[in-house]
């Protein structure tokens, strides 16, 4: 319990909690570990009062434990890096749970690396192709002249919680326009991370 205690207090979300020793301490997080074990479905001893949220992430780790495992690991490492303290809030972070929005925080300052972005950029226009978006090809250039020329975003195509702490390739990077970057990004129906080709997929069955 030491070591989950001082990964749990390391985590940017508390707003300077962890100044106090008692928070997340080993003795908390431990009695939290139980709440959550009494909360599984099927079990039979008696039920610890965990409250109705420890019930709820206990639902959804048992829906979707290969998914909620793999968050668990990437915020893990990136606390082990230090890579993800110290990350300010991103736009369009609010419409997830605080761990959610901490991986969705990390990936988008990843990818809002301007290095990043310009080597992707170069990286196509090498090869002789258009900056368009791979989802609906639009094209900034064509649709605003100057002004939209050489602009446009980039998107990991594999969150942080299933590429883990990697280097990223540039071929792990795809081009967007700003809408279909949202869509990729966007909270809906527990998701909160699509690829490309989902969106693309999406797109094509409503005949788009």
């Amino acid at each position: 319990m030491q070591n989950l205690s001082q990964i749990l207090r390391k985590l940017p979300l508390h707003d300077g909690a962890a100044a106090d020793p008692r928070f997340r301490s080993p003795g908390s997080v431990s009695l939290k570990a139980g709440n959550i074990v009494t909360a599984r479905a099927g079990y039979h001893g008696v039920a610890m009062k965990g409250g109705q949220l420890t019930r709820e992430v206990v639902a959804d780790f048992t829906e979707r434990p290969a998914e909620m495992l793999a968050a668990a690991k990437a915020l893990h490492a990136g606390v082990a890096s230090a890579e993800i303290v110290g990350i300010p809030a991103q736009e369009g972070e609010t419409d997830l749970a605080r761990e959610g929005q901490l991986l969705r925080r990390w990936a988008l300052y990843r990818e809002r690396s301007k290095p990043l972005r310009d080597r992707k950029i170069q990286a196509v226009l090498e090869e002789g192709l258009p900056l368009r978006c791979e989802v609906c090809s639009f094209d900034f250039t064509a649709a605003y002249g100057e002004l939209g020329d050489g602009y446009i975003e980039v998107h990991h195509s594999l969150p942080l919680h299933v590429s883990g702490v990697t280097e990223t390739r540039l071929l792990d990077l795809a081009l967007l326009c700003a809408n279909c970057h949202r869509m990729c990004h966007k909270s809906f129906r527990r998701e909160s991370w699509r690829t490309p080709d989902a969106i693309r997929e999406q797109m094509q069955k409503l005949g788009q």
